[in-house]
């Protein structure tokens, strides 16, 4: 796992997320998560169901944020956890030795190496930046990385705040992967804008 992994932001506009999400991918988004925090259950069954067949048509796995029974039911590719150690085992235990398990570890070092022993596929660590989506401590070192990289495994996404320009410092001490919504999705020309993301790595 590796580049631009693009996270939805909370449109209740099926078709023009999936429009969005399209031109992110033609802009090289190697993976896509659906996470829509205020979705009731039928639009985020709809939207996560449309997105799946937009992904299988690029070869591009979506993974569902925090859903376990709605990631089951569409047989999406994987999904994206909060960092705990009980969390990651129980949806590994769950989703079998195939699917996608990743976790938020923050700026949490034990939590990525309680995470990777739990089964996560990959790591999450921010933010490092403001968000306009997400509200956190913005407290995360690029340095993290650097340790990270010294002792885990699986690959390592950053979020928070990202844009083409700030993740340039982040993917040169080693970041596999950036995670994206505003910079994709707000932007005025997303296809573009992904494949600045893209052209990185």
């Amino acid at each position: 796992m590796k580049g631009l992994y693009l996270v939805t932001p909370d449109w209740d506009d099926t078709e023009r997320l999936l429009a969005v999400s399209e031109q992110g991918i033609r802009g090289g988004a190697s993976l896509l998560q659906y996470r829509h925090k205020t979705a009731s259950p039928d639009l985020r069954s709809e939207q996560a169901a449309a997105l799946l067949i937009l992904c299988r048509r690029f070869n591009v796995p979506l993974i569902i944020n925090d859903h376990l029974e709605l990631c089951e039911s569409i047989d999406a590719d994987g999904i994206h956890v909060g960092g705990t150690d009980a969390s990651v085992a129980s949806m590994r235990a769950r989703l079998g030795v195939s699917k996608i398990v990743g976790a938020s570890c923050y700026g949490d070092l034990q939590l990525a190496r309680d995470a990777q022993a739990s089964g996560a596929s990959y790591v999450a660590f921010g933010g490092f930046y403001p968000s306009r989506v997400k509200k956190y401590a913005v407290t995360t070192k690029p340095d993290i990385i650097n340790r990270a990289l010294e002792e885990l495994k699986v690959p390592l996404c950053v979020i928070g705040g990202m844009t083409a320009e700030n993740s340039r410092e982040l993917i040169a001490h080693g970041a596999h992967m950036v995670a994206a919504i505003s910079s994709v999705y707000a932007a005025n020309d997303p296809r573009l804008a992904a494949l600045e993301f893209s052209k990185m790595f």
